[in-house]
């Protein structure tokens, strides 16, 4: 299972000497496999509609595929050279383009399951209405396109999924309509109604503008400004007065939530009427993504994506569920795709060393164990998990090299052995107690 991620240090100050070029879906970026075009999703939410015209353009422009990404966003891959045109006429038509000047900036998580009543749970506030609220916000100030692609918004229902994401702002929901707001990782936050808690994730973007300008380090996210330029919580607090937001800073350090990303389930799991769907390493054909189409339109007529690389509907039946699982998706919560990942790998990616996803796909079945595993195909180790205890293998050309939590590392491990190591790498004794 994901283990809450650790706060990461920086020895030295991140000084970027370049603009950021992180993909968006109207700037494409060039692949081995042809143009890469992300299409962001606040929220993660989509309507059927919406879904379809992916379909639509992974067909039309694209390799017929779709890949879900860390963040809840859509990938169309294989791209063909002057394209863009036509793809952002098609996704503007659908609504996924509200604001061209800004698609790169709407980097916004939320809690999949905020608003889907499940037995047993506490009211929480619904984090995706405030997310929703929050992006009109983004959207409509010239100066927020000013942030990176790269900087990450959190709503959190109060139940620590997204906030664990490593958001540069988070909002967590809290009892009795309150709420949250941290800037980056500190270890405490201002207090506020939450209703109010969309302004304050805004204002909390202009502090960081502010501050790294003052920096000059050109930083992208808040971890990269230098010690000298922090994110303070009571001028933080002190900026939202200003703006006519009540806001108090916590009397010290927050113990903030953490709860496991949500698992595949079908529609008889605890009576829950929604399905939590997971397409194997993220990918799916858009004949695939138009299974869930349909039981989207026959359901609630909206899907969510999540940043674990699952999509959520909210409303389908037990025909629904045949069909998603015959079309090769996963519906049970202890499939072996649960905990696995890997980056685009061959032939997506020039830097790869390796097929990684069709040699995870090999041995899936014969390598189960208690630790998630990512395939990486270079030293990059792209789409890495968050958190330390998890196996990591990275391509080297003769074979693969294996790390694993508190076991001596493999070097080039091939093909027909990566099963038995793979077994053997993901038991970890401390985890197993547990």
């Amino acid at each position: 299972m994901p283990q809450p991620p650790s706060a990461a240090s920086r020895d030295e100050p991140v000084i970027r000497e370049r603009g950021d070029a992180c993909p968006g879906a109207l700037r494409l970026h060039a692949a081995d496999d042809g143009f890469l075009a992300r299409v962001r999703l606040p929220g993660g939410l989509l309507t059927a509609a919406q879904a379809s015209a992916l379909a639509l353009a992974a067909d039309r422009f694209g390799d017929g595929h779709l890949e879900l990404t860390s963040r809840g966003n859509v990938q169309l891959r294989g791209l063909a050279d002057g394209c863009g045109a036509g793809l952002a006429e098609l996704l503007d038509g659908a609504g996924l383009l509200p604001a061209p000047s800004h698609e790169r900036v709407r980097n916004i998580v939320a809690t999949p399951m905020s608003g889907l009543a499940e037995p047993g749970d506490p009211d929480r506030p619904d984090a995706l209405a405030w997310a929703m609220e929050f992006d009109r916000l983004l959207c409509a100030g010239p100066w927020t396109a000013a942030l990176s692609g790269r900087f990450l918004f959190a709503f959190d229902d109060g139940r620590g999924d997204v906030a664990s994401l490593g958001p540069d702002v988070t909002v967590l929901g809290r009892p009795g309509g309150r709420a949250l707001v941290r800037l980056g990782r500190a270890a405490d936050a201002v207090e506020l109604a939450g209703p109010d808690s969309p302004r304050a994730a805004l204002a909390a973007a202009r502090y960081f503008l502010d501050t790294a300008a003052e920096a000059g380090t050109q930083a992208w996210r808040v971890s990269e400004l230098p010690a000298e330029n922090p994110l303070e919580t009571v001028e933080f607090a002190r900026r939202l007065e200003a703006d006519g937001i009540a806001a108090a800073p916590t009397a010290g350090a927050v113990d903030w939530p953490y709860a496991a990303p949500p698992r595949p389930w079908g529609p008889r799991r605890h009576g829950r009427s929604a399905l939590c769907v997971l397409p194997p390493l993220g990918r799916l054909d858009s004949a695939q993504w138009r299974v869930l189409v349909q039981a989207a339109e026959e359901g609630s007529g909206r899907l969510r994506v999540t940043p674990w690389r699952s999509v959520v509907l909210p409303a389908a039946g037990a025909r629904a569920a045949a069909r998603i699982e015959d079309a090769g998706l996963v519906l049970t919560p202890d499939s072996p795709w649960q905990s696995v990942t890997a980056c685009a790998g061959q032939p997506g990616c020039a830097k790869s060393l390796a097929d990684v996803r069709a040699d995870a796909r090999a041995v899936v079945d014969r390598a189960r164990g208690q630790l998630p595993v990512h395939w990486s195909g270079c030293e990059r180790r792209c789409g890495h998990p968050r958190g330390t205890a998890w196996v990591d293998l990275v391509a080297t050309g003769p074979g693969y090299r294996i790390t694993a939590p508190g076991q001596p590392v493999r070097h080039d491990v091939r093909p027909p052995e990566l099963a038995a190591a793979l077994a053997d790498a993901r038991t970890d004794p401390d985890v197993v107690k547990k």
